[in-house]
């Protein structure tokens, strides 16, 4: 028999909860890639051992009622396809930024993806933006310039990669609102594990570096369990509280890696970094003041 999605429900509290989890993992997960990809360890390798684990993770759970085709199927797969190569390519993007840019800058970077769903969800979800939320979109890229400042002399490349994984993402973000409620959370897992591991399997293995220490070992094998709860958990959320809920409580991210990037890296925030991360979140929260307002019209 296969998996049957669990319809949305209206449980706000735990799908914060699951909100503030996520990021957490997320923090977890990019500190550990940025240690062992400055460590000299290949993004790509770290990349394919995260999806490994995830998809191996992924097939137990799958498997546990029975390891007959019926579990593996899905009514979208196009779509859960789609949302699995989004996944994996913002992964190797983000690993590969956080080789030269601090956690604060990347993470700076990432509070743009809310900012970029709202942009993007009139086209793919047919919803209203209005001039409100237009504002807060275009000074929420004003935050993303100043935290990034493309003029300076301490300016990296490495940005457009970060760049790219953050509108990736948001096309995954769209993704899997539209899928949540419809596909297995498992199901979208499964896949997700699947396709990363089967794309990045080539280079993973041509670059593999064998860890030289039981720490480096336990940090690499580490990244594929914080991947898996941190998707598993931000999939799960989104089916028990509205995106426009949720939103505010992405932005605990920050704090998260702040704490990892001076506790691990000693690489506090400058002052420009904090000053666009701070236009990015008003301009976020002026869109989910806004979402909030329509939702409760409506």
């Amino acid at each position: 028999m296969s998996l049957v999605a669990t319809p949305n429900s209206d449980r706000p509290l735990l799908g914060i909860l699951l909100m503030c989890l996520t990021y957490l993992m997320f923090t977890l997960l990019d500190s550990s890639a940025k240690w062992l990809v400055v460590a000299g360890y290949s993004a790509l390798q770290v990349s394919f051992i995260r999806y490994a684990g995830h998809f191996l993770i992924s097939l137990v759970l799958i498997a546990r009622g029975g390891f007959t085709p019926a579990r593996f199927r899905t009514a979208r797969p196009g779509l859960v396809i789609l949302r699995g190569v989004l996944l994996m390519l913002t992964t190797v993007l983000n690993f590969m930024a956080l080789r030269y840019l601090p956690l604060t800058l990347t993470s700076t970077i990432m509070f743009s993806v809310p900012i970029l769903v709202c942009a993007l969800s009139g086209v793919f979800l047919g919803e209203r933006v209005g001039i409100w939320r237009w504002s807060a979109i275009i000074a929420g890229f004003i935050g993303i310039l100043i935290a990034i400042r493309p003029f300076d002399a301490e300016f990296h490349p490495a940005v457009f990669l970060s760049l790219g994984n953050v509108t990736l993402f948001a096309f995954y973000t769209l993704l899997t609102r539209k899928l949540s409620g419809v596909v297995a959370t498992q199901t979208m897992q499964f896949y997700a594990g699947l396709i990363g591991t089967l794309g990045l399997m080539p280079l993973g293995i041509w670059l593999w570096q064998t860890p030289e220490s039981v720490g480096q070992w336990l940090v690499l094998l580490l990244t594929p369990f914080f991947g898996w709860l941190g998707h598993e958990c931000i999939t799960r959320a989104h089916g028990f509280a509205e995106a426009s809920m949720l939103t505010p409580f992405s932005y605990s991210f920050i704090i998260w890696m702040t704490c990892s990037s001076y506790l691990v890296f000693h690489q506090p925030p400058d002052g420009w970094t904090i000053a666009g991360a701070a236009v990015v979140i008003v301009a976020g929260l002026v869109i989910w003041f806004r979402e909030r307002r329509r939702v409760t019209a409506g």
